[in-house]
């Protein structure tokens, strides 16, 4: 989920909670107060100050009775935080406890859980722990048919999530049956011009890439584009992934001068939209700088890539000499 989707998910359980909740903790005031600002910051990608106040959170809710909710919600947050900073040793547990205290008070086969395996699969997919991400990718899939029936939003996100798994492992055949019937799923109930049928469209699309079907990727390419141009408005940063991801497809097979007006129409959006100094413009400093390469334009290539370095070391600073 991106953060925006996990604090509505995580303060829709909140809500929930103090709803049925007769008697408040001592702490409760104080465990909130450090969660909000947490959240505040985490949004705001200040990770630092996040994970400091989800640990003070955490302090707090250390001291609520038994198996809490609340416990299990700050353990949560913390891991996303460690998984945003690769503190994937950190995250783990956290993740590992907020899932057992969620089955233990609402249930083997609630949303939330379903929610909760999906975290801590994403984090083993990230290690590179597919065999063991895969199981939890299957088990959330399975809740979320079970209780949310099998047309549901949710449904389609943990099939293309199982998919995209597949598709890392090289499991093509397996994936797209999957791909394919998360896209329709969004089709029938969010409309065809729907964001995410754009992101469906994308994920399809990137798997017949990469098993160099090309002619049945492009024209899914275009219909994302579309719908971002039409929902999103032209000079959107989706609309910029968008024309980047038909002119990296152009650039394979050598159609350069496709491509061209794509990168650049991509990289004038995000220097527009995000400022020329955004590590989005850099990266598509460097697709363009590549374009050029490859026709073997090294004059032009030369300053992109001296301009992608220069904002790279601004954002990142200098790597210390070995």
């Amino acid at each position: 989920m991106a953060p925006s989707r996990r604090a509505s998910k995580c303060f829709a359980l909140l809500a929930a909670f103090f709803l049925s909740s007769q008697l408040a903790h001592a702490g409760e005031a104080e465990w909130k107060a450090h969660l909000d600002t947490g959240v505040t910051a985490y949004g705001s990608g200040d990770y630092s100050t996040a994970g400091a106040r989800f640990e003070a959170a955490l302090i707090e809710a250390q001291a609520f009775r038994g198996d809490d909710a609340r416990l299990g919600l700050t353990q949560q947050w913390l891991g996303y935080v460690y998984q945003t900073q690769g503190r994937y040793a950190d995250a783990e547990p956290m993740y590992r406890r907020s899932l057992a205290i969620y089955e233990k008070v609402l249930g083997r086969d609630h949303p939330d859980v379903a929610d909760s395996l999906n975290n801590l699969a994403v984090l083993y997919r990230a290690q590179g722990r597919y065999a063991d991400a895969e199981p939890l990718y299957r088990r959330s899939l399975a809740i979320r048919e079970k209780i949310l029936g099998p047309e549901h939003p949710n449904v389609a996100a943990s099939l293309n999530n199982l998919a995209a798994l597949y598709q890392t492992q090289g499991r093509y055949a397996d994936a797209e049956p999957l791909y394919r019937r998360s896209l329709a799923i969004y089709e029938k109930v969010l409309g065809r011009d729907h964001p995410d049928v754009a992101t469906s469209l994308d994920n399809l699309a990137r798997l017949y890439e990469a098993q160099g079907r090309h002619a049945d990727a492009e024209p899914l390419y275009r219909r994302s584009l579309a719908i971002r141009e039409k929902i999103l408005g032209p000079e959107h940063p989706n609309v910029a992934a968008s024309l980047n991801n038909l002119a990296a497809l152009y650039q394979t097979q050598g159609r350069y001068a496709d491509a061209e007006p794509l990168y650049r129409r991509s990289l004038a959006i995000y220097e527009k939209v995000l400022g020329r100094d955004h590590p989005d413009v850099a990266t598509s400093l460097d697709n363009l700088a590549r374009l050029y390469e490859a026709q073997g334009r090294h004059a032009d290539a030369e300053p992109l890539y001296r301009r992608s370095l220069a904002i790279r070391e601004k954002i990142l600073g200098r790597a210390p000499p070995r």
